[in-house]
Order: structure tokens, then sequence, then C-alpha cells
């Protein structure tokens, strides 16, 4: 086993957790040297941000309710697919610009 597939193991644990909201902490704080439970940390990160403005746009009438539904779905698609691919051992880029995003993050 290379460095590589090594330390995908370790990581692909705790990985997971980035992608269900707050708990994107329990990887960043347990695995802060790991890099592959950086890589989805930080997508993490970003989704979870997304929730917050979801949950913003939610509070707008009518357009804000449409909206805020639309992008509920996305998120959780989203989110389901970067548990699968971090439990499988990816490094998967999240779609809709939430991996260039994550890219940005320094740490």
């Amino acid at each position: 086993m290379n460095d590589k597939e090594k330390v995908i193991e370790e990581g692909k644990t705790l990985a997971w957790l980035s992608y269900l909201g707050i708990l994107f902490l329990v990887p960043l704080l347990v695995k802060a040297d790991n890099e592959f439970c950086k890589f989805h940390v930080k997508q993490g990160i970003v989704i979870f941000i997304g929730w917050v403005i979801v949950n913003i746009l939610w509070a707008i009438p009518f357009v804000g309710w449409f909206t805020a539904t639309v992008c509920y779905v996305i998120l959780l698609i989203v989110s389901v697919a970067g548990i699968i691919k971090s439990v499988q051992g990816e490094y998967w880029k999240a779609p809709l610009g939430i991996g260039q995003l994550a890219e940005k993050f320094k740490f």
C-alpha cells in the first residue's frame, strides 16, 4: 500500500461526515493532518454554507419557498453523492461550483 492509498484509507472513516452539516467539524478536528479528509471537509463547508443560505431564502414568501425547495433537493443530492464518494475513497470534485469554491480554502 503506497502513501496515497494509506491516507485515503485512514481518512475515509471520517471524511463522509463532512457532508452532514456542522459535522464537518469532526473530521476537520480529528484528522486535521489527513489530506483526504481536508479535501472533503472543504466541500462540506461550502455545502453547509449553501444550507445556511437556503434557510435564509426560505423566509422569503413564494419565490423564496420555491427557490429554497429546489436548492434543498440539489444540496441533498450533492451531499449524498459526496458521502458515497468519500466512503468509496474517491477524490470527487462536487459539481455546480462547489468543488471550485472549496479549492479556494487554504488550511
